[in-house]
């Protein structure tokens, strides 16, 4: 009995995981720069506006809402070294600010865990991730549960 409820449970996360997905990528908020349809091609130069330079590391602070902002600190905790963990919360700092929401930040939940942006997986985690598409997972969801559970 506790197969078939787990199996059940699955089925439905998986499904709720795809709508994700598909709304996302409908909405054209979705999608993963290293492993959509233009994995592997060289990024395209941006023409950066007049004005002000951008802060240091050269990316342009976007603005989230508090829940984004919280979201992309939070998620340093999955970080598997201190120094790791540390770095991302200075990034989240340098390339983020609290304002307004912002619909083109990639924001996702899975297993309880909320995510916000790309993820930087490790060797080991980009396996779990091909491991877990393979048998059946979105890779969306994969990604997620990979970076955090690995």
């Amino acid at each position: 009995m506790r197969k078939i409820v787990a199996v059940a449970v699955f089925a439905a996360m998986t499904m709720l995981g795809t709508v994700a997905a598909v709304a996302s990528v409908a909405a054209g908020t979705g999608g993963h720069p290293s492993t959509g349809p233009w994995a592997g091609s060289p990024p395209q130069a941006l023409a950066l506006p007049e004005g002000p330079v951008p802060p240091k590391g050269g990316v342009q602070r976007q603005e989230v809402s508090q829940r984004q902002y919280d979201i992309l600190v939070g998620q340093c905790r999955y970080a598997k070294t201190p120094e790791a963990r540390d770095r991302c919360r200075t990034q989240v700092r340098e390339q983020y600010k609290v304002g307004t929401f912002n619909p083109a930040l990639d924001c996702r939940t899975y297993s309880g865990v909320s995510v916000c942006g790309i993820l930087e997986l490790s060797a080991a985690q980009r396996a779990c991730v091909q491991e877990s598409v393979g048998g059946g997972l979105t890779r969306r969801r994969a990604e997620v549960e990979c970076y955090a559970f690995r």
